[in-house]
């Protein structure tokens, strides 16, 4: 017989312009953190430079590298997700929480083999390989299809982007365009699900695809929010990265408290074992 899919939490439909609401309560969480959000936003950008230090004389490479890291970002950003969850209940945001959303994980779990043991291990593994992906299909295709060799991003800007003759810079947005859709749809809001709740992988991943297919254009304007801060974090040299990450990641929180009603699974707490309770209420009422 098939299996049966798994269920999903309840999505909520949202108005077009509540994606400017989570940016308003990300800055506001980023405030009350204080100096831990924006650690992450820089440990982002020491990694960033260390990429392009190692390969800023391959850019066919680096474009691919930068862009595929960020694929990742949603792992990356967990204990963010984690300071937002702690602030929402009125607990202390502070290093204490991103040792225990790390360190502490296993603790959360009653049965080590139970299926949502290793769920974010998976999710984070999922995405890293499909940055990989996109790393070797970029490199690729602007090996390939480039008139000349792409070594550094004066290259790209001219013979790429500015290219009077071909269509390599379009065929390469719209490649990366076409495994990034999936890829955002898949990871909305998995990561704060799986953080916040006992979900599978599955049950994460599918509750994102329902959550964007429930509100396509509100999660269309998301998308471009998130895609036109990250190419201004990256055009100031990776330092607009230091506030755009933390910013992003709290906001990313925000948004899955908004889109997800998850009263139907059980907490997952990263200290001791958790049993189902009631929901937290955010500020409106919405649970």
């Amino acid at each position: 017989m098939p299996r049966t899919p798994p269920p999903i939490p309840a999505i909520r439909t949202i108005g077009l312009m509540q994606p400017m609401t989570w940016l308003v309560l990300a800055w506001r969480d980023m405030a009350r953190a204080g100096w831990i959000s924006f650690a992450h936003g820089l440990a982002l950008t020491l990694f960033g430079a260390a990429i392009f230090a190692v390969a800023h004389h391959r850019f066919w490479l680096l474009a691919g590298a930068l862009s595929g890291f960020l694929v990742v970002a949603p792992v990356l950003a967990t204990s963010l997700y984690a300071l937002s969850r702690a602030l929402e209940r009125g607990e202390a945001a502070n290093l204490g929480v991103v040792l225990k959303t790390w360190l502490n994980w296993q603790n959360s779990h009653v049965n080590k083999w139970g299926r949502d043991y290793w769920c974010m291990l998976q999710f984070g593994a999922l995405l890293a390989l499909a940055a990989s992906g996109w790393v070797m299909t970029s490199a690729a295709l602007i090996t390939l299809l480039a008139p000349v060799p792409i070594e550094t991003p004066l290259d790209f800007l001219r013979h790429v982007v500015m290219a009077r003759d071909g269509w390599l810079f379009e065929i390469w947005l719209a490649l990366g365009s076409l495994m990034a859709a999936p890829i955002f749809a898949s990871s909305v809001v998995a990561m704060p699900l799986l953080l916040d709740r006992r979900a599978t992988l599955l049950q994460a991943v599918l509750t994102g695809w329902q959550a964007v297919i429930t509100n396509p254009l509100p999660m269309a304007f998301w998308a471009a929010i998130i895609l036109g801060f990250t190419l201004l974090g990256l055009g100031s040299l990776l330092l607009g990265l230091i506030a755009v990450m933390p910013m992003l990641g709290h906001a990313s929180w925000h948004a899955y408290r908004d889109l997800v009603d998850a009263s139907s699974l059980p907490e997952r707490d990263l200290v001791a074992p958790a049993v189902p309770n009631a929901s937290v209420r955010r500020p409106g009422g919405t649970s």
